[in-house]
């Protein structure tokens, strides 16, 4: 754990607490002086030779006072987790032809819909989530929102299309959203059961764009333990599900991210709820000034007891 200062110029202030005690000790040599002119013999012994740290509370009490000020004016900060700020979340769904296949039950699609379903469910109260379709191109399905239910409306909404795979469209489309609320970790969760097809950004720019600003990229690779038939040509040969996890354990290798595959619909539920539980969270600096602040006003208010209460001290 790292303490460190928003402001720590205003340290410098402290250099005047040793000017202030040397004037302290001046002014008591001062006041030692006048009472011996004044004062009785018996006085005298008193203040010669009577040592007794009392007497000097309320000067201790007001200089502690006065560091803990200059201290919290410095913007005193700690690393604490990110729960404070959140973490923006965005979910990158295949929505290709060949997630029709039904090796899921019902298909891949609605398989998919309901794994997202419950990461929502596990995130944060402070966690933003989105949500980006891809086919040909890339769609917002849901904006960026800490409304997990409104999310969870829209994730439901989202229907079968026919197109091709645009990998790095998806992911290009995720980072824009994932930087439009700032200063939250920013994760991207990329599901795919194809090869990149289409699109007009390779997945390798996308990765790069994403690794840019910072952006963590997780993938999980929606497959099946047979082949699976997606459809037949125009000759009638079979069209099978191809995944490439190549490519999706390069993008998440690139950003710091991890791959994940799924072979039914059980591992990819386990999949989904194990990365809502595991997203790393950042540490950040928090200022813990106000500490410092109500700390002064104790002691101050110890000092007016000493000295104005009823057990007060009379210097």
């Amino acid at each position: 754990m790292t303490f460190n200062f928003g402001e720590p110029l205003i340290l410098l202030f402290l250099l005047i607490i040793p000017l202030i005690i040397i004037f302290y000790r001046v002014y008591l040599k001062k006041r030692k002086i006048s009472s011996l002119k004044f004062s009785s013999l018996g006085t005298l012994k008193e203040v010669t030779h009577k040592k007794n740290i009392r007497p000097h509370i309320p000067f201790i009490l007001l200089l502690v006072a006065i560091v803990l000020i200059i201290i919290g004016l410095a913007d005193p900060r700690i690393p604490l987790k990110t729960s404070k700020e959140g973490v923006n979340v965005v979910l990158v769904i295949d929505d290709s032809g060949s997630m029709v296949a039904n090796d899921y039950n019902p298909s891949r699609l609605e398989a998919a819909k309901n794994a997202a379903e419950i990461l929502i469910n596990s995130l944060k109260p402070k966690d933003n989530v989105g949500i980006v379709i891809f086919e040909s191109g890339a769609t917002t399905a849901s904006y960026l929102t800490p409304f997990k239910d409104k999310a969870i409306e829209k994730l439901k909404a989202i229907e079968q299309r026919q197109g091709q795979t645009a990998i790095g469209d998806g992911i290009s489309l995720a980072v824009d959203m994932a930087t439009s609320i700032p200063n939250k970790k920013k994760v991207i969760i990329l599901l795919s059961d194809g090869v990149n097809n289409a699109g007009v950004i390779s997945p390798e720019e996308a990765t790069k764009f994403a690794k840019t600003n910072k952006i963590q990229v997780y993938t999980v690779g929606m497959g099946s333990e047979n082949p699976v038939v997606i459809g037949y040509d125009f000759f009638g040969n079979p069209q099978y599900a191809e995944l490439d996890e190549n490519t999706l354990k390069n993008i998440a290798a690139e950003t710091g991210g991890l791959y994940y595959k799924s072979i039914n619909k059980n591992t990819l539920d386990e999949i989904y709820r194990n990365i809502g539980e595991n997203i790393v969270r950042e540490y950040e600096d928090t200022s813990i000034k106000d500490w410092f602040f109500i700390a002064a006003l104790i002691a101050l208010l110890i000092n007016v007891y000493i000295i104005y209460g009823k057990y007060r001290i009379v210097i």
